[in-house]
Order: C-alpha cells, then structure tokens, then sequence
C-alpha cells in the first residue's frame, strides 16, 4: 500500500478537487488528506471504502501497489 498516497492525488486532482473538498467529501479534514497523500498516515478499511466509491474505482486498485488505476 505504499502507493496508496500517490493514487489518491491522481484521483483528487483528476476531479479538480482541492485537499480541503476532498474532506468535506469524505468527513475529514484537509490536513488529514495532506497526510494520506504524503504517506504519513494509512486508511483504516472504512476510509478506504468510502475513497473508493467516491472515485468510482476498487479497493484492490487503491489499496494494491501493482495495481493501476483506470483512466488515471
């Protein structure tokens, strides 16, 4: 999941989402986003359900460093 940061911006920048939009999107704040995207922090499994469905993509393709994401 080493990855996961990295996969998240392309998404959130895809939709031309702000940090702080993507929060308010999903319940949480913006610096939290910062930390995810940077590979401080890691999403417990219902953040990651929530990240997917938002974005229309698996959990498998966030969460599976060999995995891409479609159309990213």
């Amino acid at each position: 999941m080493q990855r996961f940061g990295e996969k998240l911006r392309v998404l959130r920048q895809n939709k031309n989402l702000t940090v702080r939009q993507l929060g308010d999107l999903i319940e949480v704040s913006g610096p939290y986003i910062v930390q995810l995207e940077h590979g401080k922090k890691m999403p417990n499994a219902p953040m990651i359900i929530k990240i997917a469905r938002l974005f229309n993509v698996s959990t498998d393709q966030l969460m599976l460093d060999e995995l891409e994401l479609d159309d990213a």
